[in-house]
Parts: structure tokens; sequence; C-alpha cells
């Protein structure tokens, strides 16, 4: 029987880079930015680094299909380096890949690093990614924002939310979200905004408009991990440890018969349920202290507020509204500013969330800082409601 991985993995550091519109740096420069701050923050050498996972979704971006460019960044001593990618979730699943060799004993300290440059591609949203038999069956002519617009128009008449109260609770969610990100130095969009905006920008897809949605950015993030009893003989106090990673991938259903109804996201939940069995989390709205989602589009925040089971069926707008998300809420939500405020380098966005987690268990977030917390959870979402992969990630202070 599969027993997880639950305080078998410690954070020794992270690093990252600062988001937005890094004309003056390539993805390798980014790299380096990420996981200079890594190294110093775990007080390791590279040369003791095992082995490694790269995260980038955007392989034209990068020479080639593989980890050479994580290795010619950092000269790292010919160790192996693995890339990855799974859509949106890519960083995060670089950070599973890191910490599942060194729970299973195959490492003894190994590195994460995510990383995407997309403001050079000269898209304005994320460059799309259409080919294959899955593309031509699930994806023909969708478009992001029309897709996560019909996810809100499923949510609004599956639960009898009007048109007008939904786009008031998405709109919190944006305000808030840039209320917090103003207040973090490495956010790309730092500018505080307010309902009355949100609610008169320009409409994109109908319900979303301007505010509705996050933007791209550039940016690369690292984790370097550990066991505790190894991190403990490094001197390391105040330990940071997995509780649980999971993730659950699409197989069709949900566009193949009418069982889902477009309102929730099927993978979230499965993922939420593991996650919170791996972690011994039994009711997660007393026990998360702070969470961050991937609000690529407000809507998916507040969905994924009830796919993660922290708010009731069909109440999060409530929730919302009422502030339990915002920073001095009983679970603060997105408080270095969520995708919302730094943007989405695909590769990069899982490991940054964690980054922000790691910092508030450290004591170091600055104008940020939460009193006290003993639980953080990730979130990661790629692709479209009707086929995406989820991934949820759950850390905390050490307590083995």
């Amino acid at each position: 029987m599969a027993r997880g991985i639950k305080d078998k993995v410690a954070i020794l550091g992270m690093g990252c880079s600062k988001f937005g519109e890094r004309w003056d740096m390539n993805g390798e420069d980014l790299i380096v930015e990420a996981v200079e701050e890594c190294l110093d923050d775990a007080g390791v050498e590279r040369s003791r680094i095992d082995a490694a996972w790269f995260s980038t979704a955007i392989e034209e971006q990068h020479v080639g299909k593989s980890g050479v460019p994580l290795a010619v960044s950092l000269r790292l001593p010919y160790i192996p380096v693995t890339r990855v990618e799974n859509y949106c979730a890519s960083g995060t699943e670089s950070f599973r890949g890191a910490c599942y060799a060194v729970a299973s004993g195959a490492a003894d300290i190994a590195l994460a690093v995510g990383v995407e440059k997309l403001k050079d591609t000269g898209y304005g949203g994320l460059p799309q990614r259409m080919r294959g038999a899955v593309a031509d069956m699930y994806w023909p002519n969708a478009s992001a924002p029309g897709s996560f617009a019909q996810l809100a128009t499923a949510y609004s008449a599956k639960h009898g939310v009007p048109a007008d109260t939904l786009k008031k609770a998405m709109a919190h969610v944006s305000v808030k979200s840039h209320a917090n990100g103003a207040k973090n130095p490495k956010a790309h969009l730092r500018k505080e905004i307010d309902i009355d905006t949100v609610l008169n920008a320009p409409m994109v897809a109908e319900p979303l408009g301007l505010f509705d949605c996050c933007g791209v950015s550039d940016g690369s993030a690292a984790a370097i991990v550990t066991t505790p009893e190894i991190a403990k003989s490094m001197g390391k106090a105040d330990l940071v440890s997995v509780k649980a990673l999971q993730l659950a991938v699409s197989n069709g259903q949900e566009a193949s018969h009418n069982s889902w109804d477009g309102s929730y996201f099927m993978t979230t939940r499965r993922a939420a349920e593991r996650a919170y069995k791996e972690a011994e989390i039994r009711r997660p709205r007393d026990e998360v202290s702070m969470f961050e989602v991937h609000d690529c589009f407000s809507i998916t925040e507040l969905v994924t507020m009830e796919d993660l089971y922290l708010s009731e069926e069909g109440t999060a707008w409530k929730d919302i509204l009422d502030g339990f998300y915002d920073a001095d809420g009983k679970i603060p939500c997105q408080i270095d500013g969520g995708l919302k405020c730094f943007g989405h380098p695909i590769g990069a966005s899982g490991l940054r969330m964690l980054y922000e987690m790691y910092l508030q268990f450290q004591g170091r977030a600055g104008a940020r800082q939460l009193d006290d917390p003993k639980i953080g959870m990730t979130h990661n979402l790629g692709g479209f409601p009707h086929q995406n992969v989820s991934s949820v990630s759950i850390v905390g202070r050490y307590d083995a």
C-alpha cells in the first residue's frame, strides 16, 4: 500500500526571480537569478546536488527538449537533469520529481527549477499548443477566456447566483490579489485597484473582464530539497516539510458525456482528496492556514475554493464577499498577489507559489507576513475546464 511522503522531505532553500517584462534577460539568466538565491538560502554548494528537475513548457524558448539548458546555465557537475512539462502544473511537477527522488533515497539533495520567457514570444496570452489527436478532439476553436467564461456561466446557472452578484465576487477576487501584490517587490503588477475599476473594465469574454484575467510574464523559481535528517545535520531549524503532493489528469470523461456539468474541476477535487489523505488533514477549512490557487481567471479561483473543500459547494462567492480569503481573513488566498499580479510564466508558477508558502513559514514575507501559519497549500490547473491537469501541494512546519 502506498504510504505517501508526508514529512519525508524538507525544503532546504528556495529562490525566485523578479517576475515581469524581463527584456534584459534570457531564460538562462532568469534561472541563474533564482538558483543563486536558492543556493545561498540552502547554504549548499551546487556540487552537493545529486539530481535536478527542470520545468519549462515552451521549448522554443530554450535549446531543445532536454535538461541541457539547466545544466549549462548552472554548470552542474554532470548529474542527472530531467526536463518535465505538464501544462500549467509544470513547476509543481519539477518539485514533485525532486521530492520523490529524496523520499525514495535515490538522492540526498535534489534541485527543482522552473522558468519561462513568455514576453519574447509576441503573444498577448499563452502561446497555443494545438497539436495531435487530443487537440483535434477536444480543443477545436477553443480559447482560454471563452472556455473559462463558460465555467462562470455554468456555475451561475447551477447554483442560482445572479450574474451581477457573481461579477462582484469575481471583482473582489481581483481587488484582493492586487492589494496583496502591491506589497510584493517580486510581483509583475504592483498597483492596487478598486471594485469599480474591475466592473467597468473592457469585456474579454462575458462575464470575464480585463481584470478577471491574469497576464503573461517572464520569471523563474527554484527549490532545493533533502531529508529532514540531513537538513538537521546541516544545522537547519524550524524546518518546512512536504506533507503531500498529488496530481490528477483528465481522462476525457468531462468532454465525453453529460455526467460533468461544467461548473467545477473534477481533477482538482480528486487531487485535493488524495492530498488531504496523504497529509492527514480531515478538516481543511479549519486546518489550512493559507493557500495559493491557479487564478488564471477570477472565476477559476472562486470555483477552486470549493473544489479544495474550503468552501461548501455553491457558497464560495459568499465567503469571498465576506472577506474570508482576504489577507486579514480566516484563510488568506494569494497572499503574494497570485497569477493575477505575477503573471504566468508556465514553468515557474508552481514553484513561485511554494516560494511564498516557504517565506511565510520562515517569517520572511515582509509586509505580507501572516501570524504563525501552520499549513500552506498550493494548486495548479493546466488546460481547459473540460480537459486539464490539477496538482495540489501541501507544506507545513516539520512536526515528526
